[in-house]
């Protein structure tokens, strides 16, 4: 990802705001003659914030919001895309950086510039200039492993995606599969980054040791990982954020994370929201994309979601902080070129890995 360009891009852009007015509670219509206006959110399975925060939003503004929950990423935009200019909701979260280009391929949303722009990540704000999407949190895709089982047996965990080749690590790794799922496709990616045109040799060198490809990012954490199940594979593709997951999350809670990143392995991921095409409710569905870059949105994802906030002014838990690891130099790939390359190295993954 080359930040000078994407900062260009986001000045270049300054141009449309003007256009793109924000709306105001004051003039938005809360009911009509069948009653209180609900929105209806569109989101992946993985979208668990706190159940009372949307009660807050429906006290702010009168509008209520419905959770309509995909299973994966991939299928909630696979879903927007079929649906487009007819959409099942009003507002899709959960879109991310890896397949951001084919619902815009897809003309899925309408733009709108939030009025809390200026307090986002603005290298996430580049990403989508013109607000097609607002970016909403961003996180890593990484190896994980399981400390004791390492321990164990004294095997040094692979610190490196090279490493994974090795045979000490044959039968040891699941990922979900790029193809149904977002962290699979953001591992593919990461593998890409990192060797280029031998990407494909890797993997086939990763066929050979036996990696296992399952179709979720669930199914690979919570039926194979042997630190979150009774599977037998100790290392897992999932997020640099796991590790404060499994502290908080266990009673009685552990005084240090059961599981570790592999730093040099990690791939950034950004996350956005939109407003789909075809919604009936535009301006109450740009009153809900306001709140959820709202520092109090924001605030509430760290320890819920186990994703950073996209928003500069939001606090971060200690709690979170203690166990989270922020990798300084994650692999990226331009969303340009995964854009223009993604269908054919699906293709080409296929067809070492699935066939």
């Amino acid at each position: 990802m080359k930040i000078r360009s994407l900062l260009i891009s986001l000045a270049t852009a300054g141009t449309l705001l003007a256009a793109c007015a924000s709306s105001s509670t004051n003039d938005v219509a809360v009911t009509t003659n069948d009653g209180p206006i609900t929105l209806r959110l569109l989101t992946h399975e993985s979208f668990t914030p706190t159940e009372t925060i949307f009660d807050d939003f429906t006290l702010q503004t009168g509008i209520k919001v419905e959770l309509v929950r995909s299973s994966d990423a991939g299928t909630l935009v696979t879903k927007a895309v079929l649906a487009s200019g007819n959409p099942e909701g009003d507002v899709l979260w959960g879109v991310d950086n890896t397949l951001l280009s084919r619902a815009l391929d897809a003309d899925v949303f309408v733009p709108y510039i939030t009025v809390h722009r200026d307090d986002l990540d603005i290298v996430a704000v580049a990403l989508a200039p013109d607000g097609a999407v607002t970016p909403v949190d961003s996180g890593d895709v990484c190896i994980n492993y399981d400390k004791a089982w390492f321990a164990e047996r004294n095997i040094t965990p692979p610190l490196t995606l090279q490493a994974l080749t090795s045979s000490t690590y044959r039968n040891l790794l699941v990922t979900p599969n790029p193809v149904s799922s977002s962290p699979g496709l953001a591992f593919l990616l990461a593998t890409i980054a990192e060797f280029g045109d031998g990407w494909q040799q890797w993997w086939e060198t990763m066929r050979d040791n036996n990696i296992l490809i399952v179709e979720s990012w669930s199914d690979a954490y919570y039926g194979h990982f042997t630190a979150a199940s009774d599977g037998e594979r100790p290392l897992v593709v999932s997020y640099a954020t796991s590790p404060p997951a499994e502290v908080l999350f266990a009673d009685p809670r552990p005084t240090e994370a059961p599981t570790a990143v592999a730093a040099l392995t990690c791939f950034r991921q950004y996350e956005f929201a939109g407003i789909l095409r075809g919604t009936k409710h535009l301006a109450q569905a740009q009153l809900l994309i306001d709140f959820l870059v709202s520092r109090q949105f924001q605030e509430d994802l760290p320890l819920t979601q186990f994703v950073w906030p996209i928003n500069n002014k939001a606090s971060v838990p200690k709690e979170f902080l203690d166990y989270a690891l922020r990798p300084e130099n994650p692999l990226t790939i331009d969303p340009a070129i995964i854009a223009e390359r993604r269908a054919k190295w699906l293709e080409q993954f296929s067809d070492i890995m699935l066939r």
